[in-house]
């Protein structure tokens, strides 16, 4: 475990030092802050539940639910357990681009969240998974460039982020089908 660590730490210090440059000094501080991202967010949420029809409101509730869950069991379970220190409070040199909170590191909300959503979405809007993708990569890279999670706490959440997402999506397919088997039968 310590060898993965230690492997951890040097890719860290990689994304986060060798890869600095001025265009993501700037771009990677806006994308992992979600005060830029709420309106936006918000706007777009209410416009799947009042213009996307039925498909549009499964997924507007859906989401809510895959982030709900997602964000609990990260926070509220996994993150006291890990109970891992952000390098941030820990490493020396990390170049350092938002506040360091004193919150556990492992594994990384952000990329559970936007992994749990894009998952989901990509289910429901299959044309759009490449952008999905790149957006949830980007967000959760710029967690590693802006200083405040390692490499694994991000592939933490993305796996969580997946986990959740597929049982969602698969609890919701079962419970589909047996609503329209019942609806079929009356």
């Amino acid at each position: 475990m310590e060898t993965i660590l230690n492997l951890d730490t040097q890719f860290f210090y990689f994304l986060n030092l060798k890869l600095q440059n001025h265009i993501f000094d700037f771009a990677m501080p806006i994308l992992t802050d979600l005060s830029y991202w709420r309106i936006p967010l918000a706007i777009a949420w209410i416009s799947l539940i009042i213009f996307g029809k039925r498909k549009g409101r499964i997924v507007g509730i859906l989401l809510v639910v895959v982030v709900a869950i997602g964000d609990q069991v990260c926070n509220q379970i996994i993150k006291p357990w890990a109970a891992r220190i952000r390098p941030c409070n820990v490493l020396e040199g990390v170049h350092l681009l938002i506040n360091c909170t004193k919150s556990f590191s492992f594994p990384s909300s952000h990329a559970v969240n936007l992994f749990s959503g894009c998952i989901l979405l990509s289910c429901f809007y299959r044309r759009l998974t490449i952008l999905f993708l790149l957006v949830a990569l980007l967000v959760s890279y710029s967690r590693i460039y802006v200083g405040v999670h390692y490499p694994l706490d991000v592939v933490g959440g993305m796996v969580l982020g997946l986990v959740v997402s597929l049982v969602i999506i698969i609890t919701y397919n079962s419970l589909e089908k047996y609503v329209l088997k019942k609806e079929i039968k009356i």
